[in-house]
């Protein structure tokens, strides 16, 4: 008797576990879901976003790829927009198409990031009398192609942490005592599905990711009770030049969204989810990587990294003959 109840018990606990599993992992894809459908089911109930968090927004890494059309859709959505990059040229080219696309106002702000603290004193004397409503902490570096960690040069290795963690770092402190002030606003975090696990040969990169992630987290619990919506945006694999090392990835196809249909998903969900993979399909993808156990993770991390690294070696191969 004993034993049966036992094994009920431990039954009902397996349940338990797998159901509230299902309901963490997927719950990202029901929101953003829902997030698509209420302008057509509740269109009253869709506040526009820069009444909801003021007329201008800030994309850090707005030049290329992700960054560039969060920068295009947020402007298509009725932001003035500050690009904040370090090539003056792009910069420029974004700007200019931006007001001729969408007739909002822009600003650019020559910043490279890789240079760490020395850049933030002229970000914010940039930034001080513009009441930025959204930040999209977006910019990121990635290895050269995939590799083990003592093949990482130092200047790299220092520009990976200086980028993906003191950037996201240092633009939430710079701007959040605004928002508070303001009592609304949007801080926008993009990280990366390699945060999911540590990830060999590409492990400086993944570590900085799940950074960000435990950064992001944290401060919505500090700063939401004060009108600030702190989003995690974690996308899997988007055709940009940060995967320049595979030519599958930078091909792009169904699971391998360009940057501007990526963009055009994740700023759907501003405002509405506090954490998502930014597009449904990579959310699809998200709960699959989850059910595994971390070290099967692991395990197919690297050998996805050590497939990535041998295309690599070899289309170098073929063009340098």
């Amino acid at each position: 008797m004993l034993l049966f109840a036992a094994v009920v018990v431990l039954a009902i606990v397996g349940f338990l576990a797998l159901t509230f599993i299902a309901i963490d992992s997927l719950w990202s894809v029901l929101e953003m879901v829902s997030s698509y459908l209420m302008p057509y089911f509740l269109p009253a109930e869709v506040e526009p976003l820069t009444k909801k968090f003021g007329p201008w927004a800030a994309v850090t890494g707005s030049t290329d790829g992700i960054g560039k059309h969060y920068a295009l859709e947020l402007a298509r959505r009725g932001f003035n927009v500050v690009l904040i990059s370090r090539n003056p040229d792009k910069l420029r080219a974004v700007a200019t198409e931006i007001e001729k696309l969408h007739s909002v106002k822009t600003k650019t702000i020559v910043a490279d990031f890789s240079e760490g603290a020395q850049i933030y004193s002229h970000i914010e004397e940039e930034l001080k009398d513009i009441p930025l409503g959204v930040l999209v902490n977006n910019v990121g570096l990635n290895y050269e192609y995939p590799m083990p960690v003592c093949e990482v040069s130092d200047a790299r290795t220092w520009e990976l942490i200086n980028v993906n963690v003191g950037a996201v770092t240092a633009m939430s402190r710079l701007v959040l005592p605004g928002m508070v002030a303001r009592g609304r606003g949007a801080l926008v975090n993009v990280s990366s599905g390699s945060e999911l696990q540590p990830l060999p040969l590409m492990t400086i990169y993944a570590a900085t990711k799940a950074y960000v992630r435990s950064f992001t987290y944290a401060l919505r619990e500090e700063y939401g009770p004060q009108g600030v919506h702190v989003q995690h945006v974690a996308p899997l694999f988007v055709s940009t030049k940060i995967n320049a090392f595979s030519r599958r990835l930078l091909d792009g196809g169904v699971l391998v969204p360009s940057a501007d249909t990526y963009a055009r998903h994740a700023v759907a969900a501003l405002g509405r989810v506090s954490a998502t993979t930014g597009y449904w399909l990579h959310g699809l993808q998200y709960f699959f990587i989850k059910i595994a156990p971390e070290w099967i993770r692991i395990k197919i991390g690297h050998r996805l990294n050590e497939n990535f690294r041998e295309e690599y070696m070899r289309n170098n191969k073929v063009k340098a003959t």
